[in-house]
């Protein structure tokens, strides 16, 4: 063992980029196992890994975690990126909640059939232009709001940066009414871990395609 997490998932985005995405920003390094055959997935039921017979699943600090919240949950309370009090982990939590609604419209979009495709790109625009970006270009207009709370990276500025770059990348110009997004985007990827987690030959992974489906689904 060699002391850093270890996430057993697919080589792919899924349920498990959040979680990536957070240790990252963090400046946790962490290892992966992919699953890849149904015989790796058969092993962690045997052993008992998989509370609920499901991945995502992280190894850490002599825990199996499961469930993606529980799992995000833990790692914001450990390195310190749930606010300082009660009242700002509420709002980190709305904030969340928030995000993770749009970003679970968008994950969608590769399974859907092709005509479906359109009618969900559009939903991904309209409600991320209408109900959740108009949210956190509000929050962004307080005086000295660098982030969501203050000047203080959370939780809730790496799930937003996430859902801002996966928005962007089916529709390009989701931003364009938003400028306070536009420089806290700018402002939140050059933080260096995130940065460096944004490079080239990370361990960030590209959009879902055939291949991580077909392998998800043989798992």
């Amino acid at each position: 063992m060699t002391g850093k997490p270890i996430l057993y998932y697919f080589n792919g985005r899924g349920r498990m980029e959040s979680i990536r995405r957070l240790l990252a920003a963090a400046g946790v390094q962490f290892e992966e196992e992919f699953l890849e055959t149904r015989e790796q997935y058969e092993k962690l039921l045997q052993d008992g890994s998989l509370l609920y017979q499901q991945e995502p699943m992280v190894e850490t600090d002599g825990m199996k975690l499961v469930q993606t919240r529980a799992i995000l949950n833990y790692i914001t309370a450990k390195h310190n990126l749930f606010g300082k009090d009660l009242k700002e982990r509420a709002y980190i939590d709305m904030y969340v909640e928030g995000t993770t609604d749009l970003m679970g419209n968008i994950r969608v979009q590769h399974k859907l059939f092709p005509e479906e495709k359109e009618k969900n790109l559009a939903l991904i625009v309209e409600r991320a232009t209408t109900r959740y970006f108009p949210v956190c270009e509000r929050v962004l207009k307080n005086p000295g709001q660098d982030f969501l709370l203050g000047n203080q990276l959370t939780w809730a500025d790496v799930q937003l940066i996430e859902a801002i770059l996966m928005a962007e990348e089916k529709a390009p110009m989701v931003l364009s009414h938003f400028p306070l997004l536009q420089a806290f985007k700018a402002r939140i990827s050059n933080v260096p871990a995130i940065k460096k987690f944004l490079q080239p030959g990370s361990q960030r992974k590209p959009p879902p395609n055939e291949n991580f489906v077909a392998t998800a689904n043989r798992v």
